[in-house]
Parts: C-alpha cells; structure tokens; sequence
C-alpha cells in the first residue's frame, strides 16, 4: 500500500524537485499551492506526511500544520524554511512538528532519509493505535511488537509450534521478552482457556522451589498450617513456564525429569500420586547446551526440554522495531502517569536506533518510562533517554572543520574500533552488527590500519 504526502509550495521548482525524488518509492503525491488548497485536499484524503512550505501566498506552514494537528493530533509533518526562519520552525518542532528543512537543498539523500523517518514514525504511531484497540477489546492479551525480518520469522516459528503440544525451549538474552513468547504460544494454543502459571526458577531457594512446584500437605514442614496445591496441580490442562531453567537445583532437575517422565507427581508430604497434564515451556538466558557441557545441568533433563527450540533477537538485531517498540511504550507511560509528551525527536530516534541496549527491550522500556517522567515539554531528545553523543561522533566532528576525506576515515576507523571492542575482537561478530559483509569488513579495517 502506498503512502500518501501533501505538498504544500506555490515554487514549481521545489514541486518538481519532490515528484523526482519520489517518483520510484511507493509514494502517492499530492501537491497544493496555497493553503486553501491545501484544507480542501487534507479534508478528502488521510495523509501519512504533509510538507509544508513556510510561506506560502495565502498564509503560513506553521498555521496550516497547527489547523492539521488540531484535526489529526498525529499528523506527520516537516517544514520548508528558509535560514531566516529556523527560530520559528525549531518551536514548531517543540510543539509536534516531525522535522524543518532548509533551502535551498544541498543533500537531497539527506532530504529522502528525513521523509523516510517521518513516514517510518507515522507508520509506527498507526500500528500502536491497532494495537491500543486489540488491547482495548481483549485485555491481558499478549501483543509481540516487530515487523523485522528477524521478527517476522519469529512469530512465524511461533504460529507453527503454538498449536502442536510439545515442548518448548525459549532462549534469548535478559531482556528480550521470552516471557512474552511464552504468553502468546499459550494464548494460540489449544490450552488458551486454562491456565498459564509461570515461576523464576532462578528467585526462589531450593526448598521454596520445591513447594511452589509440587504442593504440600498440611504439617510436612514447619509452617505447612494446611494442604496446598503446587503448580503441577494447578497447571493440568494448561501451561507451565519455567523461567530460567538453568538455575533450578540438581535435586530439582532429577524431580523435574521423574514429573515429565511418568506425568505424576506427589505433593511434600504425601505419597499419593496425582496426574497432571500440562504443557512445558521452558526459558533461559544461558545456552543450556553450554550449561550441559559445563556439569550445570542434567544432559538426560536437556535431552526431555529440547524438544522444540526458539531463539529470542536481541534489539540491536531487530532496529526497525525500536521505533514501534518506543512508541508502544510511550503511549503506555502517557496513560499510566496521565501526561501528554510529545514524541521522539529525530536526533533521537536515530540515537534509539544505532544505540547498543544491552538490557534488550526491558531497558528501552524503562529509558522510555524515565524520559515521560522528566519531560517537561518538547520532544524526547536523546539526553532524555540517557543516551549521549557516541564516541566516534565526536571523534569525527572534533572542535576543528577537517576536510571530508579526513573526517570520514577519521569516522571509520573509531567507528570500527568500537564495534571490534564491542564484539571482543570477533571480526564475524563486528561484521554481523554492522551489516557489512565480513569479507568488505575485513578489507575496511585493514585498509584503515586496525590492528586486532
């Protein structure tokens, strides 16, 4: 489906200029000269973006963009200005405009790149209110945001395994949302109706693991005041998520392995046995694998879980989804603390974009949460969400004007440097982050002298 953009500028070269640069995207234009026009041709049709020239033979683009916003609160727009005029279109800015141009134009990639962003974040803005609505109509219903290709083949491998009764294995860094997976094989399962009962297996002592597991009967250990039910047993015909597998207790491991084998367990205290049919799903940060060789964990346990596995992405795999994801999340903490902050900036969208996030989706989740709480007007800039000028930025700007052969080698080589130190030296690895070939990687760094 194509994309729809209103022009707004009575110079025919500037309309000229735009229906070139877009005549191969999957774009429809629509082009207006006064704003008159304009309102007319913004009533009859639902615009992605609107281009707006500063001035215009009936008016101003400030004006018409606040009519727009006052119509559609979510209108992407970006302003044509002369240098006169920054002032006026950095407040704009401050008060929803997307981004400012100035003519005249001297880097129309730069120009291509800044209406790709704003259709990126008009895009995701219309995914997030789809998703407000399925939440709206089935609360507590798990929603996996991501349209990357990485994505794309997870939910799939999702949608094949949700329905067959098996096993299944979760792996993935801290952070990226193996809970989240879990929920929604559950919730497109044929167990959706009953119950989904999920422990840490890494938070409780052995002991208290045990009881929460397997139940206890009344005065089978001090405190035991009365008979309850473990998750075995409230589980049947469920779900059981074990997080962090990897950190259960040998003893428990044994236990584990007898409960899948025969589907019977006894609660503590007890010798009668009881059945319970509940399907397992499994999660861990760690490569169980790893952990089997290491002595961590039982390979005749590992052999029973692995039966089907899937493997979580973290963020830096997956960048087209930060968008989505940050405004996902945006909208979330605007309800929950009842405030209205306005979105992303385009610095800081590009920040969220190339930024590392270690702690996966959990930490722009709450880099998110403390942008809205101390925002007090404006955009989020990358301050904002914690996230400063990277080093090779200022290793390639510096306080002094270099001559643009020596400032992009500059660039490169800390550019480089860093994602090696990043990688721990793994060239592959580095390679892999940056999208480069690791053949092209290698040639980069060897013509810029990098020693590894």
């Amino acid at each position: 489906m194509k994309s729809k953009i209103l022009l707004v500028d009575d110079d025919p070269f500037t309309r000229r200029l735009f229906e070139g640069l877009l005549r191969d995207a999957p774009i429809e234009l629509h082009t207006a000269v006064t704003a008159a026009e304009a309102r007319d041709k913004y009533r009859l049709a639902d615009f992605n973006l609107a281009i707006l020239d500063q001035r215009l033979p009936d008016g101003n683009g400030l004006d018409l963009f606040a009519e727009m916003r006052r119509e559609r609160p979510r209108q992407m727009a970006i302003l044509i200005t002369g240098f006169a005029e920054v002032r006026d279109a950095v407040r704009a800015v401050r008060e929803g405009l997307f981004d400012y141009l100035t003519k005249p134009f001297e880097n129309l990639e730069e120009l291509d790149a800044v209406i790709g962003k704003a259709l990126e974040m008009d895009a995701a803005y219309r995914e997030i209110a789809d998703l407000r609505e399925t939440l709206e109509a089935r609360p507590g219903h798990p929603i996996i945001i991501g349209h990357s290709a990485v994505m794309e083949k997870q939910l799939l491998q999702v949608r094949q395994v949700a329905p067959l009764d098996v096993t299944v294995l979760i792996e993935g860094e801290s952070g990226t949302g193996k809970e989240l997976v879990a929920k929604q094989i559950h919730a497109m399962s044929s167990r959706a109706k009953m119950p989904l009962l999920e422990i840490n297996c890494g938070a409780l002592s052995e002991s208290l693991l045990e009881a929460t597991l397997f139940g206890y009967e009344k005065g089978s250990f001090t405190g035991a005041a009365k008979a309850t039910p473990g998750y075995f047993e409230n589980a049947d015909g469920g779900t059981l998520l074990l997080d962090e597998i990897t950190d259960m207790s040998q003893k428990l491991q044994v236990s584990l392995l007898r409960v899948l084998q025969e589907r019977t367990f006894s609660r503590i205290g007890s010798t009668v046995q009881r059945p319970s049919d509940f399907r397992l799903i499994c999660a861990t940060n760690k490569s169980l694998e790893a952990e089997v060789k290491a002595g961590n964990f039982r390979s005749d346990l590992y052999y029973r879980i692995n039966v089907v596995v899937l493997s979580v992405p973290p963020l830096r795999q997956r960048p087209d989804d930060i968008l989505p994801l940050a405004l996902f999340f945006l909208d979330h903490f605007n309800r929950k603390f009842n405030k209205n902050v306005e979105a992303f900036s385009h610095d800081a969208i590009t920040a969220m974009e190339s930024a590392y996030w270690a702690g996966n989706v959990r930490e722009l989740k709450h880099a998110i949460e403390r942008a809205v709480v101390i925002n007090v007007g404006g955009p989020i800039r990358p301050a904002d969400i914690g996230i400063t000028s990277p080093p090779f930025q200022e290793a390639a700007l510096g306080t002094q004007i270099q001559p643009f052969r020596e400032a992009r080698e500059q660039f490169e080589r800390v550019y480089f440097t860093n994602l090696l130190q990043v990688a721990g030296g793994n060239v592959s690895e580095a390679a892999r982050l940056s999208g480069i070939a690791r053949q092209n990687f290698h040639t980069h760094i060897k013509q810029l002298g990098i020693v590894m």
